[in-house]
């Protein structure tokens, strides 16, 4: 079931234009339990765009050092381990093994300067997730 909440998880002044930041969060899935969500955020001037943090070509997550998600020269995202390359805006993988794949978009929106993500439902502060890898 989606929610229609709005989850501010930074403010447009935590990330500067033309960079990324990446996120840990964790979702509630369709059948309750919680399930770990890493995301990104990219943004571009007052543009935000939102993709959950996993290549399609092998599921390893994009950035290859902490919060680098862009190639050299600051114009395409990039997959850290096999250099794939994805349009900013759609991510839509342009070159590499996964080429004519996509990245999962996350719906965001910004509320009084503060991005969010909506359209799902994240387990907040304080309540216990399950993590099946423990």
């Amino acid at each position: 079931m989606q929610s229609d909440v709005a989850y501010a998880i930074c403010s447009m002044n935590d990330i500067p234009s033309r960079q990324a930041r990446g996120f840990q969060l964790a979702v509630v899935a369709d059948d309750g339990t919680a399930r770990p969500w890493p995301i990104f955020v990219l943004r571009w001037g007052r543009q935000v765009f939102g993709y959950v943090n996993r290549c399609p070509h092998d599921g390893v997550n994009l950035d290859w050092e902490r919060n680098q998600f862009l190639d050299s020269n600051g114009t395409r995202l990039m997959c850290g381990k096999h250099g794939a390359l994805f349009e900013l805006g759609t991510g839509l993988c342009v070159d590499g093994p996964c080429k004519g794949r996509s990245l999962t978009p996350v719906a965001l929106t910004v509320l009084d300067d503060d991005i969010c993500v909506t359209g799902v439902t994240l387990v907040e502060d304080g309540e216990p997730v399950l993590d099946d890898d423990a």
